[in-house]
């Protein structure tokens, strides 16, 4: 297979500090042999598990880069035992366009996976995570929000898997992160995900759905920043007790999680986040745009839980994700 054009600017084996960038290789109109610089940080200090944290995997979601910025510059390398890898802003050139996908090459970096060296942008970003980081790393937290379309009540998730005792491990550091809300997670499509490439070479892997509608909070920013310290003292790279707390435990049981939109219309939300839903209850409207005197459709709910996810825009259209309703783990 070819080499991965891109270099990082740092050395990953050396102790200490260093910030540095990812340098993709681009060439464009306005720079002939021009490059992306993803900023990236590495602390190192003696032997230990190597941990990969990534955020704005999808550019418009933001409580990861707030989080990472952040412990990149706090981070002491006293504090670790081992490795921590920090990329802020994993589809760099979406983040910068606070976009969901690379402006470049409309690259979704979570569906791109394992990605191609000799691919896109956002085909070879992947792919450089997919041979180089990954394989590495032993802990990998990739930090997710909704986005500008979807808004979630804030939750660390791990997915079911085959393999049990890897299940066990992924879950055991979802609940280290410690958000209010801890979800087994069920994707509507793994294929081509990064956390997909993760779990499939063995590694822990846990995933956030922070908030959403295209924008951080001050409290889902500050669930990211002591969820990410907290999973690193799980792991034992980080000095000090992960914190513990009351998180509500969440799982996906089946497909009657999903409500996806039939209409394109106004959206008129009958259930807010949290809340508590029964099998029959309507948890929106869609209303009709062209005409008044039409009755609004009703979307009701397959299954009792709790509204965990839902279309944050006041537009909705046909195949869209309205509602995700999650059930309580007894």
């Amino acid at each position: 297979m070819k080499a991965n054009p891109i270099t990082a600017t740092l050395d990953f084996d050396k102790n200490g500090i260093r910030h540095g960038h990812l340098r993709v290789p681009h060439s464009h109109d306005g720079s002939a042999w021009g490059s992306i610089m993803i900023p990236l940080s590495v602390v190192r200090n003696g032997e230990g598990p190597t941990a990969l944290l990534t955020g704005a995997n999808h550019g418009d979601e933001y409580e990861g880069p707030i989080a990472l910025f952040d412990l990149a510059r706090n981070l002491e390398a006293e504090e670790v035992s081992g490795r921590v890898i920090i990329v802020p802003a994993m589809n760099y050139p979406a983040f910068q366009a606070a976009a969901r996908t690379s402006p470049i090459d409309k690259g979704n970096m979570n569906r791109t996976f394992p990605g191609r060296p000799d691919g896109t942008v956002t085909e070879k970003i992947a792919d450089y995570f997919q041979r180089t980081l990954l394989p590495i790393s032993d802990l990998v937290v990739d930090i997710h929000a909704g986005g500008k379309t979807l808004d979630f009540v804030p939750f660390a998730a791990a997915h079911v898997m085959p393999d049990k005792a890897q299940e066990a491990r992924c879950a055991a550091a979802m609940q280290a992160f410690n958000a209010p809300y801890s979800m087994m997670l069920q994707e509507i499509d793994a294929a081509g995900m990064f956390d997909t490439a993760a779990e499939d070479m063995g590694k822990i892997f846990v995933t956030t759905e922070l908030g959403g509608g295209g924008g951080a909070t001050a409290r889902t920013a500050q669930i990211a920043k002591r969820g990410v310290r907290s999973v690193l003292q799980h792991a034992g790279i980080l000095k000090g007790r992960a914190e513990t707390g009351p998180s509500v435990r969440l799982h996906m049981p089946s497909d009657d999680c999903f409500t996806f939109s039939e209409d394109e219309g106004l959206l008129e939300p009958r259930v807010d986040l949290g809340q508590e839903v029964k099998t029959g209850d309507v948890l929106a409207l869609v209303w009709p745009f062209g005409r008044t005197g039409v009755a609004a459709r009703e979307y009701r709910a397959a299954m009792d839980g709790i509204l965990a996810g839902r279309h944050f825009p006041g537009h909705i259209a046909a195949g869209d994700c309205m509602a995700v309703i999650a059930a309580r783990t007894a």
